[in-house]
């Protein structure tokens, strides 16, 4: 992940117990392309990495917010210039002893928004339910600006797991 990693996961610390450098077990990220294809691709990778860590059980929801996230970046965040190289979509998948992490980097520095009416969810809107849905099957989610010479954000979603299948370790 590089120096950025350290930045991107500060917000996940907040609200939960110190991560054991010793229960660090995994974690992979690949390139997108601009293209919805990518969705697919993001969940069959996401299949892979959870059924490596033995997350199996785990994978309906965390690919709902997979796909959320990437559909996300790709609609909202994708310059739509003809020519244009494709810019850094990146998926990680990061993997404690008590959490999963799902974090999508891409190049706009502008904040996820969600479609609202009033504070509430506009159900009715042709589009900006998935955050919603991300927050309504996740742990938690947020976002934030990339630092240094890294331009973008990255857009996170947590998964806590089970206590029992880890009983000693943070």
């Amino acid at each position: 992940m590089g120096t950025e990693g350290s930045t991107m996961l500060e917000p996940l610390r907040q609200g939960l117990p110190p991560i054991d450098p010793a229960s660090v077990s995994s974690s992979v990220s690949c390139s997108l392309t601009a293209d919805y294809a990518s969705v697919r691709e993001a969940r069959a990778f996401t299949k892979s990495a959870l059924d490596r860590w033995e997350l199996a059980e785990r994978f309906d929801d965390v690919a709902l917010v997979v796909s959320e996230l990437v559909t996300n970046a790709l609609r909202h965040a994708v310059p739509d210039s003809p020519g244009a190289p494709d810019p850094a979509v990146r998926l990680h998948l990061m993997h404690w002893t008590s959490r999963l992490v799902c974090a999508v980097r891409d190049p706009s520095e502008a904040s996820p928004v969600t479609a609202r009416t009033g504070g509430e969810p506009d159900f009715a809107a042709e589009s900006g339910r998935g955050l919603h849905l991300v927050e309504a099957v996740s742990d938690g989610w947020g976002w934030h600006p990339l630092a240094g010479t890294l331009r973008g954000k990255v857009v996170w979603a947590l998964f806590r797991l089970p206590a029992s299948r880890f009983p000693l370790q943070g």
